[in-house]
């Protein structure tokens, strides 16, 4: 005995994965279409689900309602058909029979035939006409197969060429005389219930035409914005900062255009300040190549006048003194010597501290800035500077220097254009920061305008050495005087 072929179970991680290709598949699909046809087809099709629920459940409430109307108009007609047909059966009036059969058709227009039978179920009269009675319909009615019965009233439903029937079947005086038949037609009710679905198609028809309308107004309304949003989107990254989009409304687009505008309006302002600072990045670069150059040509020019002359004229006198005999005059030439070393050692000295001062280094930031404040007073007599120092630890040697630089500009700037007759530098630490404060009490001057004007190179670089050790430089400017505050990491 064979056994019968089984097909395997479908594994559920294939049908899982199945199920996730067909769902990115749609997700594709419809993510492919725009927010213009995604809400009209949602209009659409929720307009057309609505208008077929609502045919449906019309049609079939209507259907129900006239069915049950139609069987209780049967029975009762039938019932009361029955009883007017004793006289005219008990008198042998045929004629009287046929016409309150027929009478009875004319007055209710859903009755599609009404006959009655004797006792031997023989037709005693119809209403049916041409043909005349149909044999087979009496075969029917007499099968039995009833589907419910109201007071004695049967009655059967059955399907004819002239569509659905319902046959009543009521006995003349309790059945002791014969049986009226009354069969009633749905066609009139089926065109009823049909006008009805073709109002609410229509009707539906409508609704859904004017839902495309409001659902093209809408999609207007909501991606005009959006749309104006793409093209300044499209400009921007174009170049084009100063584009903006229009603020139309004040709903959730409206907000994003407007803090889409806000954004564009920052990105532009620091896109120009980096111009700006690029602009005076490069001055300032250049500034500092001839700076080097020309403090390459002073140093040259120095050792060349300077110490160069002072190492030829110790030359000759050393070989002048080499041909001196007495001793007197020898020692005096060599003391005179000894000066001379001293002066040119002297010399090469301060070349060395202003290229860099060795103090900075060796004994740290307080000590190169008293160094230098003492300087600095021989060569600017008039004015007096006090320094006060509270550092806890030693910064880093690039915070030592860019600290220092900075002072040592800063003084440089207010000696020169100030005005003023004092100079205060406070250094103090706060943690990891240390904050650098130097004020003068001379005349201000406008910050942005010089920062703008990409003159004031010293003060681009007093930036630019803050910013490269992490920290920050503000400038506060008024005609009691200019402070300026430095703060940066300790390391």
């Amino acid at each position: 005995m064979t056994r019968p072929l089984v097909s395997p179970p479908f594994p559920k991680a294939d049908l899982r994965k199945l199920l996730q290709e067909w769902g990115a598949r749609a997700w594709r699909i419809t993510s492919s279409f725009s927010i213009r046809t995604k809400i009209m087809g949602i209009v659409v099709s929720l307009t057309m689900l609505l208008g077929v629920f609502v045919t449906w459940q019309v049609r079939t409430q209507m259907k129900a309602t006239l069915t049950s109307e139609l069987q209780n108009r049967g029975y009762s007609v039938t019932g009361d058909l029955a009883l007017r047909s004793v006289d005219p059966i008990l008198l042998d009036d045929a004629y009287a029979l046929y016409q309150l059969l027929i009478d009875t058709k004319q007055n209710h227009p859903d009755v599609a035939y009404v006959f009655v039978l004797d006792l031997n179920n023989e037709v005693i009269a119809h209403t049916f006409e041409g043909d005349g009675f149909p044999t087979q319909l009496l075969t029917l009615v007499n099968s039995g197969g009833f589907e419910d019965e109201n007071g004695g009233i049967r009655h059967l439903r059955f399907q004819s060429n002239e569509g659905i029937i319902h046959d009543f079947a009521a006995p003349i005086l309790q059945g002791e005389i014969g049986v009226v038949h009354l069969g009633m037609s749905e066609n009139r009710l089926h065109r009823v219930i049909d006008t009805m679905t073709t109002r609410i198609i229509a009707t539906t028809a409508g609704v859904a035409l004017m839902g495309i309308l409001a659902a093209i107004i809408l999609t207007w309304i909501l991606t005009r914005p959006v749309l104006e949003l793409i093209k300044t989107t499209q400009a921007i990254g174009e170049g084009d900062l100063s584009a903006r989009t229009s603020h139309m409304t004040n709903d959730e687009i409206g907000r994003l255009a407007l803090a889409f505008n806000h954004m564009v309006e920052d990105l532009e302002t620091s896109q120009q300040a980096l111009k700006e600072k690029e602009a005076a990045r490069t001055r300032l670069l250049e500034k500092l190549i001839t700076v080097q150059e020309e403090e390459r040509k002073r140093i040259a020019r120095d050792l060349h006048d300077g110490i160069g002359q002072a190492l030829i004229s110790l030359m000759v006198n050393m070989k002048v003194a080499s041909h001196i005999k007495n001793a007197d005059e020898r020692q005096v030439r060599n003391n005179e010597l000894r000066l001379a070393v001293a002066d040119i050692l002297e010399q090469v000295r301060l070349i060395s501290r202003e290229l860099r001062p060795s103090v900075l280094d060796d004994l740290g930031l307080e000590a190169a800035l008293r160094v230098f404040i003492e300087e600095f007073m021989l060569l600017y007599p008039h004015i007096n500077v006090d320094l006060h120092c509270e550092l806890v630890d030693r910064p880093s040697s690039i915070v030592e220097t860019t600290l220092y630089r900075i002072i040592q500009e800063a003084m440089h700037n207010a000696a020169r254009h100030s005005g003023g007759d004092t100079i205060s530098v406070i250094l103090s630490q706060r943690r990891d920061r240390i904050l650098a404060i130097i004020e003068d009490n001379g005349q201000g001057f406008d910050v942005d305008s010089a920062r703008r004007s990409g003159h004031s190179m010293g003060l681009h670089a007093m930036y630019e050495r803050a910013e490269l050790v992490g920290g920050s430089l503000s400038i506060e400017s008024s005609d009691e005087g200019v402070s300026i505050y430095v703060e940066a990491p300790a390391r």
